[in-house]
Parts: structure tokens; sequence; C-alpha cells
């Protein structure tokens, strides 16, 4: 199989106070614990906070994939 037709595997990774979503060696995103049990997140350029870990994962993913899918208009 040639290196065009193979996708990148996308993981999470724990790290300290928080976890790195990485796809191959680049580091798509991150969540990290805030104050009083909130965890923020960032990826693609954007950034928010979410009650629940599970919630926060999930926004780094869909931002992700929004910017996979969207072309930049300043390149």
């Amino acid at each position: 199989m040639s290196k065009t037709g193979k996708r990148l595997k996308l993981f999470w990774e724990r790290a300290y106070k928080g976890h790195a979503y990485w796809g191959g060696k680049k580091k798509l995103g991150r969540v990290t614990l805030a104050e009083r049990g909130r965890y923020s997140w960032q990826a693609a350029g954007r950034a928010g906070s979410a009650d629940d870990l599970e919630k926060a994962k999930k926004a780094v993913e869909a931002a992700v994939a929004m910017a996979d899918k969207q072309l930049d208009l300043f390149r």
C-alpha cells in the first residue's frame, strides 16, 4: 500500500493533568484539567471548556474533523 493510501492513526494519550490527541507524530489537540473539576480544551485554533472529560474529548475530535474538511481562507 502506498503512503498516500494510508490514513493517520488518531489516538488519545494520557498526560499530566490532561490528555493529548495525536495524529501520527503531530499533536492535534489537548484537554487539560482546569479549576474545580472543569476541563478546558484546545484544538485547530479553537478553545472551550466542558464539565465532563468525555464532552471535552468529543469537542476536540469535532474541531479537528471540521478543520480537516474546511478550507483555509488566508493560505
